[in-house]
C-alpha cells in the first residue's frame, strides 16, 4: 500500500485554494499559512485524510481579524458592560466604515483650511440636547468626569454628597479619580441623607463646583434625602451632574432616570454621561452645558490626551441623527412580540428533539442604568448545560442561568437573528449526538 503521507497536498497548492484565498484577504496570509502547515501535519499523523487537509486548516483559523468574537447577547441585560455595552445602529456601523478611511475630520473641504474637530458630530449633539448651550465628546464617561475637574477644580474644592461616592466598577472609585486630578473633595451629609443645606454650609471660596452624581448601579430605600440640581443651583457656584447612563431627555419607561435635558433646564452648568448607554452610540463621554465652562474644559492640554477619533465621531452623528437605535428598539419591544418569537424558536428547535420551552422573563437596562427597573421580556429555556456549550459555539451566543435551565432572553437579540440563534441551538443537539 502506498504510503498515504505522498497524498498531502503541497502548500503552494493549498494555498491556490479559493477559500483560503479569500481567508488570506480577510485575516492576513501569515495565519492561514500557519493554519495549512498545521493542518498537513495533522495528515502525516493521520488524524486528518489528505483529502481533508483544507478543512482541517479553515477550522484551525481564527473566527475573526481580531481577537474580539461578534455575540449574540441573550443575557436579557441591554447594555451589558461585559458585551461592550450597546450595540451601534446599521447607520452607525456604516459610518464606521465610511470613516476609516482619510476623511475631512479637521479639514475645511471648501477652503482647504483646517477646522473644528468633529464640529458635525458636534452639532448634532446640540440638536439633540437643545438645552445645552456648548458640547464636548471624550473617550468615556468617567474622562468627561476627570477632565471637568482637572480642568475647573485643580488646588480646589468639590462639594459631593456622602451617599453619591461611588463605585463605577472594576475596582475604580469616584473619589480616586476625582483626587488623583489635583482636586479635594469637601464631603457632605450623610450616606442616606444629604440636604441643600449640608451643600450650601460647604461652599466658601475655594469651592471650584458642587458634583451630583446619580448612584446608577444601586438603590438605597428608606428613610433616605439627597438634594435635586434645582435646589442646588441658586447656590452660587456652578452644579455638575452626572447622569451617568446619558439618556438626552425623559423616557416613559424610566421615569427615575436622570436626563440631561431636565438636569440642563433644572439649573445644571455641566451635564457628564456616557454616550454608550441609553443614548446607544459608540464609546466616548458627553459634556453638555455652559459654553464658558465648555470651553474651558476643550481648550485644557488634558483634552487633546482624552479626544475621540474619527470613527467615533462618525458612530456618534449616525447615532444622534439615525434611525432608532438597537437599545431604543430593544426598550420599546412588545413583550407579546417577544413570547410569540420564543414560541416560534421553541417550536422548531424541539423538532430536533431539543428540550425548549418558551417562557416569560424580566429584562433589566444594564450598563449602571435605571437600577432596580425590569421589562417584561421572554425567553427561550434550554436544559442547563446549553449555557457552556453556547458559549463556545462557533457564534458564541451568551445567555443566562434561572432555576436550573439556560434561558435565552430575547429582549437584546434583534428579530434578525432568530435564525442564527436557532442554528447554534441546532449545533449543541448535533454535537451531542
Amino acid at each position: 500500500m502506498p504510503d498515504a503521507r505522498r497524498r498531502i497536498p503541497r502548500t503552494d497548492v493549498l494555498l491556490r485554494d479559493l477559500r483560503l484565498l479569500d481567508a488570506a484577504d480577510r485575516i492576513g496570509p501569515e495565519r492561514v499559512k500557519s493554519a495549512v502547515r498545521q493542518a498537513q501535519q495533522q495528515a502525516r499523523e493521520g488524524i486528518v485524510k489528505p483529502e481533508g487537509v483544507v478543512d482541517a486548516a479553515i477550522a484551525l483559523l481564527p473566527r475573526t481579524v481580531s481577537g474580539l468574537q461578534p455575540v449574540i447577547n441573550a443575557t436579557g441585560v441591554l447594555l451589558h458592560t461585559n458585551l461592550g455595552r450597546a450595540p451601534l445602529s446599521a447607520a452607525a456601523r456604516r459610518a464606521v466604515q465610511e470613516a476609516a478611511g482619510p476623511t475631512d475630520v479637521e479639514l475645511d473641504l471648501e477652503t482647504g483650511t483646517r477646522a473644528r474637530r468633529g464640529r458635525t458630530a458636534l452639532a448634532a449633539l446640540c440638536a439633540r440636547v437643545q438645552a445645552a448651550a456648548a458640547v464636548h465628546v471624550v473617550n468615556n464617561g468617567a474622562a468627561a468626569l476627570v477632565l471637568a475637574a482637572t480642568a475647573l477644580a485643580v488646588g480646589k474644592e468639590i462639594v459631593v454628597s456622602r451617599g453619591e461616592m461611588v463605585e463605577i466598577g472594576d475596582g475604580f472609585r469616584l473619589p480616586d479619580l476625582l483626587v488623583s486630578t489635583g482636586a479635594r473633595l469637601r464631603e457632605v451629609g450623610t450616606t442616606n441623607r444629604t440636604t441643600a443645606e449640608d451643600y450650601a454650609r460647604a461652599i466658601g471660596p475655594e469651592t471650584a463646583f458642587i458634583l451630583k452624581v446619580h448612584p446608577s448601579n444601586f438603590r438605597i430605600t428608606g428613610f433616605t434625602r439627597a438634594a435635586a440640581v434645582a435646589e442646588l443651583a441658586p447656590l452660587g457656584v456652578p452644579v455638575v451632574a452626572d447622569i451617568g447612563s446619558g439618556l438626552p431627555a425623559p423616557h416613559p419607561l424610566l421615569p427615575e432616570e436622570p436626563d440631561a435635558r431636565t438636569q440642563l433646564e433644572a439649573g445644571a452648568a455641566l451635564v457628564t454621561a456616557s454616550g454608550d448607554k441609553l443614548l446607544g452610540g459608540p464609546q466616548c463621554g458627553l459634556v453638555l452645558g455652559r459654553e464658558d465652562l465648555v470651553r474651558t474644559m476643550a481648550r485644557h492640554p488634558l483634552a487633546r490626551a482624552l479626544r475621540v477619533d474619527k470613527m467615533t465621531l462618525a458612530a456618534l452623528e449616525a447615532t444622534l441623527t439615525g434611525p432608532p437605535t438597537p437599545t431604543e428598539q430593544a426598550l420599546g419591544a412588545d413583550p407579546g412580540e417577544l413570547y410569540r418569537r420564543a414560541e416560534r424558536l421553541a417550536g422548531m428547535v424541539r423538532a430536533d428533539g431539543i428540550d425548549a420551552q418558551a417562557v416569560r422573563s424580566r429584562a433589566t437596562v444594564g450598563g449602571g442604568g435605571a437600577p432596580g427597573v425590569t421589562l417584561p421580556s421572554a425567553a427561550l429555556s434550554l436544559p442547563e448545560p446549553y449555557a457552556a456549550a453556547l458559549r463556545r459555539g462557533r457564534v458564541p451566543v451568551v445567555g443566562r442561568l434561572d432555576g436550573g435551565r439556560c434561558l435565552l432572553d430575547l429582549a437584546a437579540v434583534p428579530a434578525d437573528d432568530d435564525q442564527r440563534l436557532t442554528e447554534a441551538v441546532r449545533s449543541v443537539r448535533a454535537e451531542e449526538r
